[in-house]
């Protein structure tokens, strides 16, 4: 038996080839579709992944921060050369504690003339009282003068020359008394402005004992002895440890429920079977690109509210020696107020 195949042209081998492909995908075409694809987790949803992904409890929604505190800037309001810094970074210092001294040499030599002055204007204001008693004496011998001349002209005794002589001499000793009363015036004033210029030059003196304005502890010592600096130069940095907060990033639709005054909690990594009460202080009024610290490649371009939890005062002077910034942890809000918080947030260090 022969059995060569018959050689086929290549265009008729082309359908032949082309025919099965062609009734498979109709066939795909005409075969029901399954279930749909589970649809991708939509650009809010991930938002909320990030930065607000309620808990299991109902209304509680939490984000990533860090504890951050109030930092000031303790500066020279006069320049001049540093003689002593007192502090050291670390230290907690009270308010009103010292913290630097400049050179008092000047000031304190301003301070002299300032008393010097003072004392001189006083001197002035002794020799203008004792003036004015003179012009007194002198304006009463006038006075007498004057009326007695009066009377004897009048009776014809003497003549109008005299009076007029004494109505001279009263008039001038009115005005020496006059004269008098103006120096005293003058020395007041000049006390009164000696002893300003003393007291502004007693601040200037006091102003180069650099103080503490708050209590906190110190962050950075930013200069040694020695150094000249310019007025407004900073000396220390402080840390407040009265206003110390943590700021969480959530999406609109969590801030909008969100009150100043709200309720809030914190867990901190270092101690996370403690829960840190606070307090909603502050809500952005304006939306904003992820933080850098937070944001991922897809995220850039999500907008989010920055909201503040602060830690109450009372609490925070209580543990102020533990408090240190930069500390990672949660915060946790709630968007319906009267919702209970769940068990694992409801005991709080006490405040």
């Amino acid at each position: 038996m022969d059995t060569t195949f018959p050689l086929v042209p290549r265009r008729a081998l082309n359908r032949l080839i082309a025919r099965p492909a062609v009734a498979f995908l109709c066939a795909l075409a005409l075969a029901p579709l399954g279930a749909p694809p589970a649809q991708a987790e939509s650009r809010f949803e991930a938002l909320l992944e990030k930065f607000g992904k309620p808990s299991p409890d109902a209304d509680i929604y939490h984000s990533n921060g860090r504890i951050e505190a109030q930092t000031v800037d303790v500066a020279t309001k006069y320049a001049g050369r540093i003689s002593t810094v007192s502090v050291e970074e670390g230290d907690l210092l009270a308010a009103g504690a010292e913290i630097a001294q400049m050179d008092t040499a000047d000031a304190a030599a301003k301070l002299n003339g300032a008393k010097a002055a003072v004392l001189r204007a006083r001197a002035s204001k002794a020799v203008a009282e004792a003036t004015l008693m003179q012009a007194n004496s002198t304006l009463d011998v006038a006075q007498t003068n004057f009326e007695r001349a009066t009377k004897l002209h009048d009776s014809g005794t003497t003549s109008q020359s005299v009076l007029d002589d004494a109505t001279n001499a009263l008039n001038s000793a009115k005005a020496a008394v006059a004269m008098a009363k103006a120096q005293i015036s003058d020395a007041e004033a000049s006390i009164a402005a000696s002893e300003a210029q003393q007291q502004q030059v007693q601040l200037m003196l006091d102003d180069l004992t650099i103080q503490a304005p708050i209590r906190g502890r110190v962050l950075y010592r930013l200069h040694e002895p020695g150094e000249v600096i310019a007025a407004g130069s900073p000396v220390v940095t402080m840390l407040d440890l009265t206003d110390v907060y943590m700021n969480i990033y959530l999406p609109a639709t969590v801030v909008g429920p969100l009150a100043i005054g709200d309720e809030a909690r914190l867990v901190l990594d270092p101690i996370p079977d403690k829960v840190v009460p606070a307090r909603i202080t502050f809500i952005s009024p304006q939306a904003q690109f992820t933080p850098k610290s937070v944001e991922t490649t897809e995220q850039r371009e999500d907008l989010v509210f920055r909201v503040q939890l602060t830690v109450p005062r009372a609490l925070l002077s209580e543990f102020e020696t533990q408090i240190k910034t930069g500390v990672r942890g949660i915060g946790f809000v709630r968007t319906n107020p009267t919702a209970d918080w769940p068990e694992h947030l409801r005991t709080v260090i006490a405040d």
